[in-house]
C-alpha cells in the first residue's frame, strides 16, 4: 500500500515550495487533505503526481500546484466566506475548507455534485455547501463573498462575480481562449477593481450563461 502521507509531504516539498508557494497555511492544508480520496478508484496511485487527472464527465481534478497557487491568491486568513465555481472532485473545496469559515461550491453537473456532496459527508467536511446550478451566475443568495475561486476557464470575467464580491475581496479566475488562459487575481476596491496576472494555465471551459456555450466540445485540462 502506498504511504500517502509521505507522498503528500513530497508533493509539498518537491512541487509546491520550489515553485514559490509560501503561505504556510496553504502548504499545511495541501499536506493534510488526502488527495487520493478525491481522484476516484482509477488513479489513487497517481493522486500526487504533478498533473491534472480525469474524474469523468469531461472534467478533471487540477494539478496540485494549480490548486495551491489559486488558493494562495485568495489570501485567506480563516474567517472568510468563499464561493467556489466548479465543485468537481471536491479536492479544491476540501483544501479551502481548512482555510476559510464557510465554502459554498457550485457544480453544473448534477451527478458530479451528488457524488462529491456524499464524499464531503463521508470525510466530515462540514463547512462546505454544494449547490447544483449555472456557476456563471455565482450564488447571489449567499453573497457577498470574501473570496471567489473559479476552477474553469472563462472567455472574460463575468460581472456577476464582481457584484457578489465584498469590497476588499479577491476573485481568482482563469481567463482566455478555449485552449490557453492566464490565471488572474481580481481585487475589489472602493474605487473599482484591480487585476493582476499570475501564471499561464489550461482549464476545462466555464459553461453557462456568462461563459462558453454548452454545445462546444469539452477537453481536459493539463
Amino acid at each position: 500500500m502506498e504511504d500517502f502521507k509521505k507522498l503528500r509531504e513530497l508533493m509539498v516539498e518537491q512541487q509546491l515550495i520550489p515553485r514559490g508557494i509560501k503561505d504556510e497555511r496553504v502548504l499545511k492544508a495541501m499536506e493534510t487533505v488526502p488527495r487520493h480520496l478525491f481522484v476516484g478508484d482509477a488513479f489513487p496511485e497517481r493522486a500526487y503526481d504533478d498533473c491534472a487527472l480525469p474524474i469523468g464527465e469531461g472534467q478533471t481534478i487540477s494539478q496540485p500546484y494549480m490548486v495551491a497557487v489559486m488558493t494562495e491568491l485568495l489570501e485567506l486568513k480563516g474567517d472568510e466566506k468563499v464561493l467556489e465555481i466548479g465543485t468537481g472532485s471536491g479536492y479544491q473545496g476540501a483544501v479551502l475548507s481548512l482555510l476559510a469559515a464557510e465554502v459554498f461550491t457550485v457544480e453544473r453537473i448534477e451527478t458530479i455534485a451528488l457524488k462529491t456532496q456524499e464524499r464531503f459527508r463521508r470525510f466530515k467536511y462540514t463547512n462546505i455547501y454544494v449547490v447544483v446550478g449555472d456557476g456563471t451566475l455565482g450564488l447571489p443568495e449567499q453573497a457577498p463573498f470574501d473570496g471567489i475561486i473559479v476552477t474553469a476557464a472563462a472567455p472574460r470575467i463575468p460581472d456577476t462575480y464582481i457584484k457578489q464580491l465584498k469590497v476588499g475581496g479577491r476573485l481568482v479566475i482563469p481567463v482566455g481562449s478555449r485552449f490557453s488562459q492566464l490565471l488572474y487575481q481580481v481585487r475589489k476596491t472602493p474605487s473599482g477593481i484591480t487585476t493582476s496576472a499570475s501564471t499561464p494555465c489550461v482549464f476545462v471551459p466555464l459553461i453557462g450563461k456568462y461563459g462558453w456555450d454548452e454545445t462546444e466540445a469539452q477537453y481536459p485540462a493539463y
